[in-house]
């Protein structure tokens, strides 16, 4: 089971909304995985197998963690949603 992670600044709206669509694409997908949310410091200090978050806290979270981030410009946009999962999924293959 993949362990996903949406973060943003404070964990409640826009992170809420991205779990959201993750859910819907995990589920399209057929993938085994568990998606929550939370806030850019809690993130942090939380394992994950991936991150999603906003361009803005990309680098600050990418430099914290150590599993990949990805960034999500428009939070509810499926296919923009399920094209940052699939290139995770495909970097695992590799």
């Amino acid at each position: 089971m993949i362990k996903i992670l949406a973060v943003c600044g404070f964990g409640v709206g826009s992170s809420m909304v991205l779990r959201m669509t993750l859910e819907k694409v995990v589920k399209e997908l057929g993938i085994d995985a568990v998606v929550e949310n939370t806030d850019l410091s809690s993130a942090k200090s939380m394992s994950a197998d991936v991150y999603f978050t906003s361009h803005e806290l990309l680098s600050e979270l990418s430099s914290s963690v150590k599993n990949p981030v990805y960034p999500i410009k428009i939070y509810m946009n499926k296919v923009e949603v399920k094209q940052q999962i699939e290139t995770y999924l495909n970097s695992l293959k590799g």
